[in-house]
């Protein structure tokens, strides 16, 4: 548990400010808002830091969403501008453009997405959505990642989707500490201690994952876990996705190979 949830919080607002002093002084802040804790919060902060005017919540359902008066209810009640794009003619009209190609080619030898592609191609798809956004702005945009250390920590993420983004407020908070700070802010509960899921699979993130929150935050924090099965899936799934949380590796030249023309 955070010692002190209002310091950390108005730590992170400061380091909000800083951020856009040094990386877009009068640029917006645009966040997807999903209606769970990690982007209600995230906003939160934002609206604190930056004041309700600069920040842009964008909503973006793939379809019908059934809990999407959630993300209303956040975006209301923090008083924040906010736009919704629905993302389902767009991922439609790509997966349709996919599965032809695949499917008329002679080299390729798969002719139909798999369903880690279907479920991994709506974050990827929402982010674009959010940088295109930002681009859109007449005194630009910074995207804010709501990702947090527990997911972090096992990769619960999509690559270029949900993990991306040009400034992370949470990225170093275990789920129970984020919720502190949700309380702090004053974010309704029932948004804070919302089920948390992917809105994707159909499953809630424990059901998917197999284990609870409460049992990562501990490893974590801690390195035991009573059930040795789950502490070698927690291990399986730091290990394989550690390549989520670092920059892209690049050839290095050796010393001396370059010369100027």
């Amino acid at each position: 548990m955070l010692k002190n949830p209002e310091k950390t919080k108005n730590e992170i607002v400061q380091w909000i400010r800083d951020y856009f002093a040094a990386n877009g002084p009068t640029c917006d802040a645009v966040i997807g808002i999903s209606g769970g804790k990690d982007s209600s919060i995230t906003a939160a902060l934002l609206a604190e830091a930056l004041g309700k005017d600069r920040v842009i919540g964008v909503m973006m359902p793939n379809g019908v969403q059934s809990d999407i008066s959630d993300s209303q209810e956040i975006v209301d009640l923090l008083g924040i501008k906010n736009v919704t794009v629905n993302i389902k003619d767009g991922f439609d009209g790509l997966s349709s453009a996919i599965n032809s190609a695949l499917a008329e080619s002679d080299t390729v030898s798969v002719d139909t997405l798999s369903r880690d592609s279907i479920i991994n191609m709506p974050p990827r798809l929402r982010m674009s959505t959010l940088y295109a956004i930002a681009q859109a702005l007449p005194n630009g945009g910074r995207v804010a990642n709501t990702c947090n250390r527990s997911e972090d920590f096992i990769g619960y993420s999509t690559k270029f989707g949900d993990a991306a983004g040009d400034f992370s407020p949470l990225s170093n908070l275990l789920v129970h500490e984020v919720i502190q700070i949700g309380e702090v802010l004053g974010v309704p509960e029932r948004l804070t201690r919302k089920t948390p899921s992917d809105g994707l699979s159909g499953m809630s993130d424990e059901d998917k994952i197999g284990f609870t929150y409460a049992t990562l935050d501990h490893y974590v924090l801690t390195g035991e876990c009573e059930d040795e099965e789950i502490r070698k899936k927690i291990d399986r799934m730091h290990r394989l996705n550690l390549h989520k949380l670092q920059l892209m590796p690049s050839f290095a030249l050796a010393e001396g190979e370059q010369e100027a023309n």
